[in-house]
């Protein structure tokens, strides 16, 4: 039965090989940048700091961490139905992205070697730790009978150009949230022990520490080059990033609000915890942030929410192609005006803040 299942609910581009979801642009991406404009950066106004957090990255606190233990030798047929296919989604999600950044940062760190050693160094590294991330959960899919082909999808899927100070921004953020998904998840799991339906999220708490120093390594490369942060034009792409990724994980998770309900999370708890720790961690490097406390806030992604399910709705419906797009045109403008009203809150100022946070 578990077999049929999985071959209903899941294409295979052969046996036991997940099809990759498909690319939309709420899917984890992969990268690339301009590794020229990297190579030529001045580090010096921040060096120390960059030395002592490759110092760290080379004590690799996590190098006898990711160790499957006999708790995962056991079948795992109990999660079946609807949550069997969440609950590979995430494991897929979260590989796909885990590998995204072990992509970059090896380019980066062979890019780089010869031109900025210890920005090299500190990628190299990075990489090492998102290639024990993905290889963690790629084999935490095949206790479901499925896995993907990394290698495929590295030379398969499109890559997303980036100029380096998109990366920093928005590779800081994915990390920093990173760290407060899964420190939020452990924690909530820690003190409801019942809720833990497989062993994975027991890895969490050392997991996220790779993720947080991966966000103060970008942190310090953003404080090196001054004009990144110091700026109009640094605000308005500070509150775009933050806009971004947090639109985005919100929009995901909602969708997906079943999962964590399985866990015994309220998506919607969860994410808006999630954000306001993120946000309030951005303020260490970021001359803005946002004023998520505003209702208005999270009253513009429920719209988005709401567009969103009408939007798939249509999606699988059977009428013809031109009717679809006619019918999804008004809701695309509609998400797009929310966005827009969003970016246009007033930020949160940091200067003032910044020794509170610290």
């Amino acid at each position: 039965m578990v077999d049929s299942l999985k071959k209903t609910t899941f294409a295979e581009m052969r046996p036991g090989i997940k099809v990759p979801a498909k690319e939309t642009i709420l899917t984890p991406r992969f990268y690339t940048t301009d590794f020229d404009e990297m190579a030529k950066m001045d580090i010096s106004a921040n060096e120390d700091e960059l030395i002592a957090i490759l110092e760290e990255f080379r004590a690799d606190y996590n190098r006898h961490h990711f160790v499957r233990d006999e708790e995962f030798s056991q079948s795992w047929d109990h999660i079946d139905g609807e949550s069997r296919r969440l609950f590979v989604e995430f494991l897929e999600r979260s590989c796909t992205a885990e590998f995204s950044g072990f992509l970059l940062y090896k380019e980066l760190g062979r890019r780089l070697k010869d031109k900025s050693p210890v920005l090299a160094e500190c990628f190299t590294l990075m990489s090492r730790d998102e290639a024990r991330h993905a290889g963690f959960l790629n084999k935490a899919m095949s206790d479901f009978n499925l896995s993907l082909d990394l290698g495929f999808m590295t030379k398969s899927r499109k890559y997303t150009f980036f100029k380096p100070k998109f990366i920093f921004y928005a590779t800081y953020l994915s990390e920093k949230i990173g760290y407060w998904r899964y420190i939020t998840i452990y924690r909530h799991l820690e003190a409801h022990p019942e809720d833990r339906i497989y062993p994975i999220f027991r890895f969490f708490e050392k997991w996220c520490q790779d993720e947080n120093r991966h966000g103060d390594f970008f942190g310090a490369v953003m404080q090196s080059q001054p004009e990144l942060l110091n700026d109009w034009k640094a605000k308005l792409w500070c509150r775009f990033f933050l806009l971004s990724v947090f639109a985005t994980m919100y929009l995901n998770d909602i969708q997906r609000a079943d999962f964590y309900a399985a866990i015994g999370l309220n998506a919607r708890d969860y994410d808006q915890y999630v954000i306001e720790k993120t946000n309030d961690t951005s303020a260490r490097v970021f001359p803005v942030i946002l004023d998520v406390e505003n209702p208005r806030f999270y009253e513009s992604l429920e719209v988005c929410v709401s567009n969103n399910e009408k939007l798939t709705a249509i999606a699988n419906s059977n009428k013809l192609g031109l009717v679809k797009f006619l019918q999804k045109l008004p809701l695309y403008v509609s998400n797009g005006w929310q966005f827009l009203k969003l970016f246009l809150m007033k930020p949160v100022e940091t200067a003032t803040m910044q020794s509170i946070v610290r």
